[in-house]
């Protein structure tokens, strides 16, 4: 009897080895291949996916992205014809609301004129001109004048000083740049005065080499002729009611308002209370605007040659001037070369102290 029990018992404990091993084995063999059969369902057989139509996200991203390069387009096409034209009077000064915009006649300026002995060609032959023949406004009846060949001596006497004046304030500033700049120490005074200058060409890294660059004068050639060009020798209405010599445009600021603009334009041309004020403007805007950048260097490349100024070589870079580009450049050398331009070229002011004539 004891030996049944005790053989049963041993089967018991085989048996129970048995299953132990089996399971152990089991776990084994699952734990073996599981990491390869996870591997295998992840890549074989993935989730049911979210996929997100996103073409009319990128169509407006596209859209967004083209309006912004059409708006960018836009605004350099704006700024070609508009410099914060009434800024630039502020940082040169507001001298010309102290005048008295007094206009006379076309009969009374030319006796003013011949009872001063100003007459153009005793001008080619001194090269000097008298700033006291300024004028503050156009007189009405130059548009009248039938005589194209009068109509446009008149003008030229009329914008003529204006244009030196202005030219020579710049020379007088250049003058004192390179003293500065040949100095050893610069004074508080004229780091003060290089604050200014800087603020009035501009230049906000107070950058010299750009300075002596933009700080040049324009010929008087050219600015006559673009005058010319721009007024119709002065007969146009910008010119008559707005002083407006150089045809500049604006957006924010007094203007008037051309009477044939196309719908998609709203700009004004701007108006100034003096002829000074407009040359002025005028000048400032070839010596700071993007758009006149080739202008100034071939300005520098000429300095640096022979110091002379070639008007008939820097119109070419005038092309940003007006919408017609190069047609607008031929018609200025035109003009230019037609009523011999470049004989004014290197007429100075006629100097009132001893003092003034040694600065010039």
């Amino acid at each position: 009897m004891k030996k049944k029990i005790k053989k049963k018992i041993q089967n018991i404990n085989n048996q129970s080895f048995f299953k132990t091993l089996l399971t152990s084995l089991f776990l084994i063999l699952i734990f073996s291949i599981l990491p390869n059969s996870i591997s295998f369902i992840k890549k074989n057989f993935k989730p049911n996916q979210i996929v997100i139509n996103s073409s009319k996200q990128n169509f407006d991203e596209i859209l967004d992205k083209e309006n912004k390069k059409n708006k960018i387009i836009n605004n350099s096409i704006k700024d070609r014809f508009s410099w914060n034209i009434f800024d630039d009077i502020d940082v040169f000064g507001k001298d010309e609301q102290n005048e008295d915009p007094q206009r006379l006649s076309a009969s009374t300026i030319e006796e003013l004129f011949k009872e001063n002995g100003y007459n153009l060609e005793k001008v080619k032959e001194t090269k000097l001109v008298n700033a006291g023949n300024q004028l503050t406004r156009l007189p009405k009846e130059l548009k009248n004048i039938e005589s194209p060949k009068k109509r446009k001596k008149l003008f030229i006497k009329i914008v003529l000083p204006l244009i030196i004046e202005e030219n020579l304030k710049i020379k007088f500033d250049r003058k004192k740049l390179f003293e500065i700049l040949n100095k050893n120490n610069t004074t508080n005074r004229d780091k003060s005065w290089l604050d200014l200058k800087f603020k009035q060409y501009g230049i906000k890294n107070k950058d010299l080499t750009k300075l002596k660059i933009r700080m040049d004068e324009i010929p008087v050639s050219l600015a006559i002729a673009q005058a010319a060009k721009e007024t119709g020798w002065g007969s146009s209405r910008f010119a008559q009611e707005g002083n407006a010599l150089f045809g500049q445009w604006t957006w924010s600021g007094e203007g008037i308002k051309p009477l044939e603009l196309e719908k998609d334009k709203n700009h004004k041309v701007a108006k100034f209370k003096i002829l000074k004020a407009s040359v002025r403007a005028y000048q400032r805007n070839l010596n700071t605007h993007p758009s006149y950048k080739e202008f100034r260097i071939e300005r520098a490349i000429q300095r640096d040659n022979d110091e002379k100024l070639d008007s008939l070589k820097l119109v070419d870079f005038l092309e940003k001037y007006a919408e017609t580009g190069k047609e607008y450049t031929e018609v200025l050398k035109k003009i230019i070369k037609q009523n011999k331009l470049t004989d004014f070229d290197d007429v100075k002011i006629l100097p009132t102290s001893l003092k003034m004539k040694n600065l010039i």
